[in-house]
């Protein structure tokens, strides 16, 4: 994860499982991510057998083709192994975007951390898991947490955790998320994202399940530092996250839209900007002549008025022009001059 030039939102393009256990489709996907302007794209690193049972069955969600199948079968048959990540690494490195993965058991943390990860994303799913949490914080790396599933408490006890177990507190950033797909408007709680970063004072972004890209920009504009989508070539391809996921052009629309947004954000400070400066004198107002006035005439509430240009005496001056008397003849809608 590089570090934030001004602050920029860290956008991650979740590949996830959606290259269907197939390397070039995974090229095609960081391909797609760059193409976006993402800042980093992320897979994930599992065993089948490490992760479930041969009897759990799928969730709701990943109920597709199939639906008489077990976890366990479909993914086995979406792992990505240690010589495809090393591929997908280079690749990435090659397209200058970073490289990220998600360790589902503790073999995969170890095959990441000895290829190198230098962050490690930490799914909702394994943030009430232990000895996965010590493993990962031992490491003392760059760690990004998804939170779905969860409330501060829970959330508190990951982040002790960590820092036990060598982690420096700075490393660490929390995601809002909703483990849900997709997730309704109404269970999205984005207010959370303040919730969080007042409780944890640490770097707070929003892992989105949300459909369309609506949600994470709103997200950008309360603050989130780091947003995370799903993405795939073509939501209509066969396995559990196509459906629910950004198509390439939709991922470009949504950078392109936070680069935008995190323009517009500014700092707390209210001033006038460059833009709007040359504007000042075309629509404020000066004291003017609301009629003809003679040299000597005091100046009063029915000869004097307020009309653009703003190149003259302000109207808040209106108060200490009221009784004075008039040095030279004015003619109407000209600027009254002390």
């Amino acid at each position: 994860m590089k570090k934030r030039a001004n602050k920029k939102v860290y956008i991650i393009a979740e590949a996830g499982v959606n290259h269907n256990g197939d390397l070039e489709t995974a090229k095609k996907m960081i391909d797609a991510a760059v193409s976006a302007g993402a800042s980093a794209v992320k897979f994930q690193a599992f065993k089948a057998e490490k992760i479930t049972s041969i009897y759990a069955p799928k969730a709701e969600y990943q109920k597709t083709g199939n639906n008489n199948e077990y976890q366990y079968e479909m993914l086995k048959q979406l792992e990505l192994d240690r010589d495809a990540h090393k591929a997908l690494m280079d690749y990435c490195k090659e397209k200058n975007i970073d490289f990220l993965s998600s360790p589902f058991d503790l073999e995969s943390i170890d095959m990441l951390a000895e290829l190198g990860l230098e962050v490690f994303k930490i799914p909702s799913g394994e943030i009430t898991n232990l000895p996965y949490l010590r493993k990962i914080g031992r490491l003392n790396k760059k760690i990004i947490i998804s939170t779905g599933m969860s409330d501060f408490s829970e959330i508190e006890k990951v982040v002790e955790v960590l820092i036990t177990s060598g982690t420096l507190l700075e490393n660490i950033t929390v995601l809002h998320c909703n483990t849900a797909y997709p997730t309704f408007y109404e269970d999205v709680n984005l207010k959370a994202i303040k919730g969080l970063r007042d409780f944890l004072k640490i770097p707070v972004g929003y892992s989105d399940h949300t459909l369309g890209i609506e949600v994470s920009i709103a997200a950008v504009a309360l603050g989130a530092e780091v947003i995370e989508k799903h993405f795939t070539l073509d939501k209509n391809m066969s396995g559990p996250d196509h459906a629910a996921s950004l198509e390439p052009g939709e991922l470009e629309t949504m950078v392109k839209a936070i680069r935008n947004i995190e323009k517009s954000l500014g700092s707390s400070e209210k001033k006038v900007s460059p833009s709007e400066e040359k504007n000042m004198t075309a629509v404020r107002k000066s004291i003017t002549a609301a009629v003809g006035i003679k040299k000597g005439e005091v100046f009063q509430e029915n000869n004097i008025t307020a009309k653009r240009p703003g190149t003259g005496i302000s109207p808040m001056q209106w108060d200490d022009v009221l009784g004075k008397h008039a040095k030279r003849d004015f003619e109407k809608d000209e600027l009254i001059e002390l």
